[in-house]
C-alpha cells in the first residue's frame, strides 16, 4: 500500500511540476575569443527576461544576414538609457559584442552585445555583468583593476 501511495505522491507532483530554465555563463554560449561589430538596422527587439534579444539586419556583399544579440535583462538595458524608444525597428545600430561559439549563421546569426552606438554617436552598455563576460572596461559597473 505504501509504494502505492509513493507512486501516486510522485505522479500527481511530477505532473504538476514546472520546469525551471537555469541562467547560462557568458563562455556557455559565447565565445570571448571571438569579437564582432555588427552595423545594421533594428528589426525587432523582445522585451523579455532573462535576456533582451535585439534581431539587427545586416547587409553585405552576400546579402542580407538577421543577427540576435542578446542583451542584459529588460530592466537593467533601461537604466542603462536603452528603451523601447530608442531601438525602434529601423534605427540603423553598431553593436559590438562576441559571437556565439556555434559560429553558425543559417538562418541567423546569434552573438552577445557588449555596447551599442547610435545614429547621434551615442554609446551605452547592453550587456550583462557578473556571468563571466570578459571583463572589457565597458560595463560601467565592473570594477576597475589598478
Amino acid at each position: 500500500m505504501k509504494i502505492i501511495l509513493r507512486i501516486i505522491f510522485c505522479l500527481f507532483f511530477g505532473a504538476f511540476a514546472f520546469q525551471i530554465y537555469a541562467h547560462h555563463a557568458f563562455t556557455a554560449e559565447f565565445d570571448p575569443n571571438a569579437p564582432i561589430n555588427i552595423t545594421g538596422k533594428v528589426v525587432k527587439v523582445e522585451w523579455i527576461n532573462p535576456h533582451a534579444w535585439v534581431h539587427v539586419e545586416v547587409e553585405d556583399e552576400s546579402g542580407k544576414t538577421v543577427w540576435m544579440v542578446e542583451g542584459g535583462t529588460p530592466n537593467t538595458l533601461i537604466r542603462n538609457g536603452i528603451t523601447k524608444k530608442t531601438l525602434l525597428p529601423g534605427t540603423i545600430i553598431i553593436v559590438r559584442g562576441y559571437q556565439s561559439k556555434g559560429r553558425l549563421c543559417l538562418p541567423i546569426c546569434i552573438a552577445n552585445g557588449r555596447d551599442v552606438t547610435f545614429p547621434d554617436g551615442s554609446k551605452v552598455f547592453m550587456g550583462s555583468s557578473g556571468t563571466g563576460a570578459p571583463r572589457d572596461g565597458t560595463d560601467p559597473r565592473e570594477l576597475k583593476r589598478e
